[in-house]
């Protein structure tokens, strides 16, 4: 007999940077609730995105990559991190079908112990880029890390076994008299933070390996014009260092038009306006590492 009993709970996704793990959180959300990138260190807080059901709802955790860090940042991305893991009821780890598991993986499920309450399942990801055969031997791979609850093969680009997934882990969720959030909420982000990071994501596009870390984005103002046509955004983009600014700024401004059309096709929908984005580029001299910095930056 199917159980009936509505149920709601909090997932986190883990794995190593760029496994897919913003891409899964948006499939299943069915709206951009995390951006993404193939830089490492895209996300930089734990992201909610809610999973509405008719037999319950699911609130997933996209957390930072899991990583050793070299700056102040990374540290604080990795207590970010290991505060939410202590909090949820199911801990999703997200292994590529395409790689080998490596050191890094297994660094990770060594750490996921520290969280004895959390259930724990394995995502194999990115099985539309494989054959059968890689996805069956990824699976047994995964299989020999620990025993998991449940281990999934799914793709977030082509939706298969998205379904499975979201069922898998409502069973593991705990009875709820309710869902935790209202059927209209597909994020717990603010309006302020879901743009400022749609203009770093637009400026990670294209640039080279050291400068993501060094991006950051803080939103000024945003004030809707009186007639509600328009609404303008006046934002700044932080880097560390004045060779970072030019190559964000680009040859007479080019790179920083297009960061700002690439944003602003994001966000208009977002706010159901046109939008003026009025785009700053600063530097605060190696922020990463700088407590005063980061607190102004919101870390």
């Amino acid at each position: 007999m199917a159980d009936s009993t509505y149920r709601a709970g909090f997932v986190s996704i883990v794995g190593r940077p760029n496994v897919g793990k913003s891409t899964l959180t948006n499939a299943l959300v069915g709206e951009k609730v995390a951006i993404t990138s193939n830089k490492p260190q895209t996300t930089r807080r734990a992201i909610r995105g809610i999973v509405h059901r008719p037999d319950g709802q699911l609130i997933l955790v996209d957390t930072p990559g899991i990583h050793r860090p070299r700056t102040l940042l990374g540290e604080r991305l990795n207590s970010l991190v290991q505060s939410t893991l202590g909090d949820v009821d199911v801990i999703a780890l997200c292994v590529p079908a395409d790689e080998t598991i490596g050191p890094g993986d297994r660094f990770i499920n060594e750490q996921l112990d520290l969280y004895p309450r959390a259930k724990k399942v394995a995502i194999v990801t990115k099985t539309d880029t494989v054959g059968r055969k890689r996805v069956a031997e990824q699976l047994l791979a995964v299989s020999e890390l620990r025993e998991w609850e449940a281990i999934i093969p799914l793709s977030a680009v082509t939706d298969d076994q998205l379904d499975v997934f979201v069922t898998e882990l409502l069973k593991l969720v705990p009875a709820s008299p309710q869902a935790l959030y209202p059927d209209e909420a597909h994020t717990d982000e603010t309006l302020e933070d879901r743009i400022a990071e749609f203009i770093r994501e637009a400026a990670l596009e294209g640039v080279s390996d050291e400068l993501p870390h060094s991006i950051a984005v803080t939103i000024d103002d945003m004030i809707e014009r009186e007639d509600g046509s328009m609404t303008d955004i006046y934002a700044n983009l932080f880097v560390e260092r004045d060779s970072q600014k030019g190559i964000i700024i680009g040859k007479g401004g080019s790179r920083l038009r297009e960061v700002g059309a690439t944003a602003r096709a994001q966000i208009e929908p977002l706010i159901g306006t046109k939008v003026f984005l009025s785009l700053r580029v600063k530097v605060a001299k190696d922020w990463q590492r700088d407590p005063k910095l980061l607190g102004r930056l919101g870390f």
